[in-house]
């Protein structure tokens, strides 16, 4: 494969091909979370054609969204070692193999393999490379973008739904499948726009591995067979991985993907059995589905204002704290969500809870990108969106072993509600301890010595003694901060 062209530029352009970037991006989460949430369309013909239950066919939709979120990172490998390009259109032929073999399917095994194993994993490759491509395009209207980037999922579920039940009944589900997998050869199209572009941050990077792949191809020549050669290629190869994946020994990224973790597990059950806790009151079925789409489209606008509000100069420094303000509210929800015993009060439910799914999870990357910054971005993404993974799996037969037990839904809401709400709070716990330790150094640094300049870099405190002469000041700065000076 020819070598992938890259535009230069020392920082951001915030526009130009960026739109087209974004325009991908955005028909990448179409072809990939808008589908993946299609598929529970076909559950009633899969349980009619296989004779199956519920809880069997409900494996195919888990196991789609566990293997999407479970290899994000191997896209990212992929998007770092080869490009964005290359990663965007192999995943969209591995996620189109998967449907159209899909079609031909005579078991639930067969599905299990193909619409979720392999399809999953053309996903995974597409989904994170896409929205860190977004990163690097934009930083003054970061948020503005991903909201456009993210908003594909609700805007494709509205359409998609009502189009793939169209299908399903002029063509069957074999031909509906067969249909869906040349829609999803279009990510070989979005891979095609996203044309890689090298930042300041990303030529340092480049230079470092140049002379390490460099020396190490000198080496083998020398001496092909030597042991110390080989020694030396590791070496080369784990400090590559080392600065790839950097960022997982950050405290602030730490903390991160535990609440991750507390918030993935939160969000998802309500997708899962929002429509039975509806019919469970006495909603009809039409005015239950009516609910989903209502979810589908206030998050489309939760996506794109809420990327648009965080952008503005106001709040633009504030982009961490509406993140967990976002996160807290889904989870109040939650809460209050058992005291709802009639159409007109979940239809306010149904929009609050869209509009701020749709606002943190347009703010994942932006508060990601704020904590690693843009050249670990696609790598720290797909670490972020492998978490999601498990909590996904367990999180729906875990809430309905609660209704089997309980006998009704309070305990499953209960728990996801304070779950997302201990996510929001370890956040923010976290960042309140680290700024009392930075103004904590700032003041030891004044007491110390007046003339000791402070900087912060990320979450660790540099002290820069220039002007001190004196060999015991430098000594005070180190055993205070625990780093030496510039």
């Amino acid at each position: 494969m020819a070598k992938v062209n890259r535009a230069r530029s020392t920082s951001p352009p915030d526009g130009g091909w960026g739109w087209m970037v974004v325009a991908g991006c955005f028909l990448v989460t179409i072809c990939t979370r808008a589908v993946t949430r299609c598929i529970s369309i076909f559950f009633v013909d899969f349980q009619t054609y296989f004779s199956q239950d519920y809880a069997q066919t409900a494996w195919i939709h888990s196991i789609v969204d566990c293997v999407t979120m479970l290899c994000a990172p191997l896209g990212s490998v992929v998007s770092n070692h080869f490009s964005c390009q290359v990663g965007i259109m192999l995943g969209g032929l591995l996620a189109s193999t998967g449907l159209i073999l899909g079609s031909f399917a005579t078991s639930l095994k067969h599905l299990y393999l193909t619409l979720g194993v392999l399809t999953g994993l053309g996903f995974a490759l597409c989904y994170s490379p896409a929205i860190a491509m977004v990163g690097k395009y934009f930083s003054r209207r970061k948020a503005l973008a991903y909201g456009i980037s993210m908003s594909g999922s609700g805007i494709g579920i509205f359409i998609l739904a009502p189009v793939v039940q169209l299908l399903i009944e002029q063509f069957s589900w074999r031909g509906a499948l067969l249909i869906l997998g040349g829609f999803v050869l279009n990510l070989c199209v979005c891979g095609a726009l996203m044309r890689p572009i090298t930042l300041k941050d990303d030529q340092t990077t480049s230079e470092q591995n140049h002379v390490c792949r460099t020396e190490t191809q000198g080496f083998q020549r020398a001496s092909p067979s030597s042991t110390w050669t080989k020694e030396w290629v590791q070496t080369c190869l784990c400090g590559s991985l080392q600065q790839e994946y950097n960022f997982l020994l950050m405290s602030d990224f730490v903390v991160l993907a535990i609440s991750v973790l507390f918030m993935a597990y939160g969000c998802s059950p309500l997708f899962v059995y929002l429509v039975p806790y509806a019919l469970s009151i006495g909603v009809s079925h039409q005015q239950a589905a009516f609910l989903m789409s209502i979810l589908g489209v206030i998050d489309i606008i939760g996506n794109i204002t809420f990327g648009w509000l965080t952008d503005r100069r106001c709040l633009k420094n504030y982009q961490y704290i509406c993140y967990l303000f976002a996160i807290g509210m889904d989870g109040l929800c939650y809460l209050c969500l058992p005291m709802l015993q009639s159409l007109p009060l979940l239809v306010p439910f149904a929009c609050t809870f869209g509009y701020f799914d749709g606002a943190y999870v347009t703010l994942i990357p932006v508060v990601t990108a704020e904590i690693v910054g843009t050249t670990s971005l696609s790598s720290a993404l797909g670490v972020v969106y492998f978490l999601h993974a498990v909590p996904y799996l367990v999180s729906p037969p875990i809430a309905g072993w609660l209704v089997d037990t309980t006998g009704s839904y309070t305990a499953a809401f209960l728990l996801c509600g304070f779950s997302m709400i201990f996510s929001s709070v370890l956040l923010g716990f976290a960042r309140l301890v680290k700024k009392m330790r930075k103004t904590q150094l700032q003041f030891l640094a004044k007491e110390s010595d007046p003339k000791l300049q402070l900087w912060t870099n990320g979450s660790v405190a540099y002290s820069v003694a220039r002007e001190l002469d004196q060999k015991d000041g430098e000594s005070v700065a180190i055993a205070m901060l625990g780093s030496n000076p510039t």
